[in-house]
């Protein structure tokens, strides 16, 4: 036999107010339910707890041992369960993110405002990246969530994944270009490069494979940033997302032909995962501001 959370907590009780009948209108059971259960703790125990030789209840030397100890587990045990609840309350716990440094930029201030609004103690961690790193830290366990960009071939097997946006890219240059550009005339144009592994260099290079040329590089390397103040160095031009070029006063953008460059961006989770309440509560909020609109310039819902 062991002892149980509910045995301690009467004993606990009735130790407080030396009175059995007040215990137990105290814990809203009956007086038998408690001597019962009070009766097969001192029987586990191997110790009898109260001493009623008198009439009265008075802890025996085997009580006053016990009851600190039972004390600091009723109330560890109370901690624990306002803890848990105040979690699934929505009153505690943390939200891990992930986003692309474009929706970072753009819509990603605008979804934690809101949740922030809605959830003010929950903790927000949000993770900067390219989508294949940041698939990699939502299969290893590091992040809740991931805005990703979804690729032709398919997602990873090991995610779930929804499509919420389309995103327009344009092209990025230091000096005004032609108000629209066919993605060929710029065959010849020196292109600002990203890294190897960054999703914006495969789409890229697949765009400019179907425009029937191979690009040519003025620098090669770099995330978000690095490009951007590249092309602001006028090293060369490159294709970003409009969203990026929000706060980028000297460069500028030139949308593309139609029917134009596009990537989809899907809200990503590991595949057959609860999520944490907070995180599926960042997951509606994203989903339903999404849907609400107004969204960035050159961003549309799916």
């Amino acid at each position: 036999m062991t002892v149980q959370l509910q045995q301690l907590r009467y004993f606990v009780t009735a130790a407080e107010l030396r009175h059995f009948t007040r215990a137990a209108e105290r814990l809203g059971v009956s007086q038998p339910t408690l001597s019962k259960q009070i009766h097969t703790l001192e029987a586990t125990l191997g110790a009898p707890l109260f001493d009623r030789s008198r009439g009265t209840v008075v802890l025996t030397t085997a009580g006053e041992t016990l009851l600190p100890l039972a004390r600091r587990v009723v109330a560890d045990a109370d901690i624990a369960r306002d803890a848990v609840q105040e979690v699934v309350g929505l009153r505690r716990g943390r939200v891990r993110l992930g986003a692309t440094p474009s929706l970072c930029t753009s819509l990603v201030p605008l979804v934690l405002r809101e949740f922030h609004a809605l959830h003010p103690d929950i903790e927000l961690h949000v993770d900067e990246g390219g989508s294949q790193d940041l698939v990699a830290r939502l299969v290893g366990h590091e992040l809740d969530l991931a805005l990703v960009v979804e690729p032709a071939r398919g997602s990873d097997p090991a995610l779930e994944t929804v499509p919420v946006l389309r995103e327009s890219l344009v092209v990025a240059s230091v000096a005004p270009l032609s108000e629209r550009i066919v993605l060929a005339e710029l065959r010849d144009t020196p292109l600002v490069m990203f890294r190897t592994g960054y999703d914006l260099r495969d789409t890229t290079l697949e765009a400019c494979r179907r425009a029937g040329f191979v690009p040519r590089y003025a620098v090669e390397g770099g995330e978000m940033d690095a490009v951007l103040a590249f092309v602001e160095a006028g090293l060369g031009v490159a294709l970003v997302p409009s969203m990026a070029l929000a706060n980028r006063p000297l460069l500028h953008s030139a949308p593309l032909v139609a029917p134009g460059v596009h990537r989809t961006i899907a809200l990503a989770q590991r595949r057959g995962s609860v999520l944490p309440h907070a995180a599926e509560a960042m997951r509606a909020t994203l989903i339903d501001r999404v849907a609400r609109g107004p969204l960035p310039v050159g961003v549309q819902p799916l």
